[in-house]
C-alpha cells in the first residue's frame, strides 16, 4: 500500500476553478441559457481561418523559432506601437506563447524567488493566485470595492507593499468586473510602483474591448516601460480562444530569461495558429472594430436591464462582463447562482469565486446574441419577482 501521496502539497492544496464547476452543472441540464462563458460568441473571421488552412496546405508543419515567427513578432511590435504607443523590439522583447495564460505562467516563474510576494487585485481571474503559488510566490490579495467601481486605489496599493513584494498583477479592462483604469489612475499607481522599485504584470488581454475611454497600456506610462511586463493575446479581441495564442512583451533582461523557460517547457506556439494571427494583425482590425461595437450595444442593454429588474450594476468600461450586485436578495453569490440555475435554467458565475470582494455579486458574460441575452433577462426578471 502507498502511504505517501505522489502529488505535491502545493498542487494538492489548490482549489479547483469555481467557474468550471458551474459550467459542468449547466452542461448536464436541458434548456440552459448560459451567461457564464468568458469567450466571444463570434467565430474567428474566415480570412484568419483560411490563413491557417493555407499554411497547412503549403506544408508549414514544423517548429518555428522558440520565440515565434519573426514576421509575427514584427507585426506584434507594429501593433503595440500603433494601438498602444509602446515600442518593443521583435528580436528580444516579444515572445509568442500558447495563450495569454502561458505568458502569465512563464512571467511569474521567471521573476519570482521562493517566498516573494505578488499583489493580486481582486476580484480577478481565478488563475492569478494559483499561478503565483505554483511559481513559488505568495499571492497578497487586495480587495477592491464597488464603491470605487472595483478600482485599485493608491492607498490600497501602498498599504499592501512589504519588503517581500516583487510585483503587482493588474488586469484592465478587468475580468470579472469590466472595470477599466484610466490614464490618470495608472499614473498614480505607477508613482508608488517606482517608489518601491516593483514590477507590474499588466494583463491587457481585453485591451481591444474598451468602450468609453481610450485604453492606456501600463507600459505607456512615463518611466514604466522598463518595469512592466505586458500580457496580451488573440483570444478575446480577435475571437480566437481555441487557437491558444498569446504573447508577452517585456524588457530584454526579463524576456531573454523567460525565453529559456519557454524553450524547455513549450518549444514554441503552434505554427498554423501563428500564421492565423499574422493574418489577423495585418488585415483583421476591421473585424475587431465590428465586434467591439456589437459588445458595446450588448453592454448597454444588459446593464440597463439589470438595473431595471432590481440588480444594481455599474457600467463596465471594457471586456464583456457585467458584475451586478445581488445583495438586495439576501442570498450569497453561490446561493443565488445555484437557485437561478435550478429554478430558471440560467447559468451565471458567483462573484466570490473571483475573490472575497466578489461576494454579493454575479458575473454575467454578454458575449452572446441579443436574443440569448433577452431570454436570460426575461428569466432573471421572473426569478427576482419570485424572490422579492
Amino acid at each position: 500500500m502507498i502511504k505517501t501521496s505522489y502529488v505535491s502539497r502545493t498542487i494538492a492544496e489548490l482549489k479547483p476553478s469555481g467557474i468550471r464547476r458551474f459550467f459542468d452543472l449547466a452542461a448536464n441540464l436541458e434548456g440552459v441559457v448560459s451567461l457564464g462563458v468568458g469567450e466571444p460568441d463570434f467565430v474567428t473571421s474566415w480570412a484568419v481561418r483560411e490563413a491557417a488552412i493555407n499554411s497547412l496546405e503549403e506544408g508549414y508543419t514544423s517548429y518555428t523559432a522558440n520565440a515565434g515567427l519573426f514576421e509575427l513578432r514584427s507585426e506584434i511590435s507594429k501593433y503595440m506601437e500603433k494601438q498602444f504607443h509602446v515600442s518593443y523590439r521583435p528580436e528580444d522583447q516579444i515572445i509568442v506563447t500558447v495563450g495569454a495564460s502561458q505568458a502569465l505562467d512563464i512571467t511569474l516563474r521567471t521573476i519570482l524567488n521562493p517566498g516573494e510576494e505578488v499583489i493580486v487585485v481582486e476580484p480577478c481571474f481565478v488563475a492569478y493566485a494559483p499561478l503565483v503559488t505554483m511559481a513559488g510566490g505568495i499571492p497578497v490579495t487586495v480587495q477592491t470595492s464597488k464603491d470605487d467601481d472595483f478600482k485599485l486605489t493608491p492607498e490600497q496599493l501602498e498599504a499592501a507593499i512589504t519588503p517581500k513584494t516583487k510585483a503587482v498583477l493588474i488586469c484592465s479592462p478587468n475580468n470579472p468586473t469590466g472595470t477599466q483604469l484610466e490614464q490618470a489612475e495608472l499614473v498614480m499607481l505607477a508613482d508608488i510602483v517606482k517608489k518601491h522599485d516593483l514590477l507590474v504584470i499588466s494583463d491587457e488581454i481585453y485591451a481591444e474591448l474598451a468602450y468609453d475611454e481610450v485604453f492606456t497600456s501600463f507600459a505607456a506610462i512615463d518611466g514604466m516601460m522598463e518595469r512592466t511586463i505586458v500580457i496580451n493575446g488573440f483570444s478575446k479581441g480577435f475571437a480566437m480562444t481555441g487557437w491558444r495564442l498569446g504573447f508577452v512583451c517585456a524588457p530584454k533582461e526579463i524576456s531573454e530569461a523567460m525565453l529559456k523557460l519557454h524553450q524547455y517547457a513549450m518549444m514554441c506556439a503552434p505554427t498554423m495558429a501563428q500564421h492565423a494571427a499574422l493574418e489577423a494583425l495585418k488585415h483583421g482590425m476591421q473585424d475587431v472594430e465590428e465586434m467591439r461595437r456589437s459588445y458595446r450595444r450588448r453592454r448597454n442593454y444588459i446593464v440597463k436591464s439589470f438595473n431595471d429588474i432590481g440588480l444594481d450594476c455599474h457600467k463596465p468600461g471594457g471586456a464583456f462582463y457585467a458584475f451586478p450586485s445581488i445583495e438586495k436578495t439576501g442570498m450569497t453569490s453561490m446561493e443565488f447562482a445555484e437557485r437561478l440555475l435550478k429554478e430558471e435554467l440560467v447559468a451565471v458565475v458567483p462573484g466570490d469565486v473571483f475573490g472575497e470582494s466578489g461576494e454579493g455579486h454575479i458575473r454575467c458574460s454578454y458575449a452572446s446574441s441579443m436574443e440569448h441575452l433577452q431570454e436570460a433577462l426575461k428569466r432573471m426578471e421572473r426569478f427576482m419577482k419570485n424572490h422579492s
